[in-house]
């Protein structure tokens, strides 16, 4: 499994094509690639993904390519539209896009820059409380939480940050913003919700799940954010337009699907999409 990433402000197709090249394996090897251009905030679990993938289809080579929604946005239109070199069915360097989020996806829907039909849901992530993990008796709830008038609880900036957003939100839905509005202490991002948890600057703190596994050293998870109470952050993957191997792809949108992936995903603080 191999891996790049980009921070160029204009990403040019000719970048992205230059990129695979330096990942390209030596001679020797035999394995067919399979590139996913995807998000940077989903490394880890498509980095175990990926993984765990190779090791059933060890004649796949699993090629992870990050950037921005932006610039992966700007790279696929790029490919699309240019002049020359364009791209024909079968040909393409993509196999799958895995945004951050699904607003890009749906944008490249409308465009027809992903094959319709092609987009499976895969990954949710949920609001979750933490305590410090030497606590030993903490709230069980969301609610529980509000009740008890001693409770501070650090949240992440929602004007700055969408986990942030998100905690609003919830706090909004469950009837307890307005009981918590002196109560908050108020961090930059997670790792700072975290921070004022440890240093005592607030008792509980509102990470999402995956933050919490990354800290489970140090904080635990007391309660989690049910669907009713929270939307979760859903991600998907779709297929390119001109992906070059569609019955790989189609082979790989099945397996991250599947109960294997499930686990993997869930051991790292992601839940697993409700089946329709």
């Amino acid at each position: 499994m191999k891996r790049q990433y980009r921070s160029q402000p204009l990403l040019l197709c000719a970048a992205f094509l230059m990129g695979l090249l330096s990942l390209t394996p030596a001679p020797c090897v035999s394995a067919e690639p399979l590139v996913i251009a995807a998000s940077p905030s989903l490394a880890t679990p498509l980095e175990a993904l990926a993984r765990a993938y190779e090791a059933a289809h060890p004649d796949v080579q699993v090629k992870l390519y990050f950037d921005s929604g932006l610039d992966l946005r700007r790279m696929i239109a790029g490919m699309e539209n240019s002049p020359t070199g364009q791209y024909f069915i079968g040909t393409g360097p993509i196999h799958l896009i895995a945004p951050g989020g699904d607003e890009l996806i749906t944008r490249l829907q409308q465009k027809y820059y992903v094959l319709p039909g092609s987009k499976r849901p895969y990954a949710t992530v949920s609001l979750v409380m933490i305590v410090p993990e030497s606590l030993v008796e903490a709230p069980v709830s969301f609610v529980a939480m509000a009740r008890d008038s001693r409770m501070r609880v650090a949240v992440a900036d929602p004007d700055m940050t969408l986990l942030g957003q998100k905690t609003r939100d919830l706090f909004k839905a469950l009837g307890i913003a307005d009981v918590l509005n002196d109560r908050m202490d108020v961090a930059t991002d997670a790792h700072g919700v975290v921070d004022h948890v440890l240093n005592g600057q607030a008792d509980v703190g509102i990470i999402f799940g995956p933050d919490a596994v990354e800290k489970a050293d140090r904080v635990r998870v007391v309660a989690v954010a049910s669907e009713k109470e929270g939307r979760p952050i859903l991600h998907s993957m779709a297929m390119e337009r001109y992906c070059p191997n569609r019955m790989l792809c189609d082979d790989f949108l099945a397996y991250v699907q599947s109960a294997e992936a499930g686990t993997i995903l869930k051991r790292l603080g992601y839940g697993v999409p409700t089946k329709p």
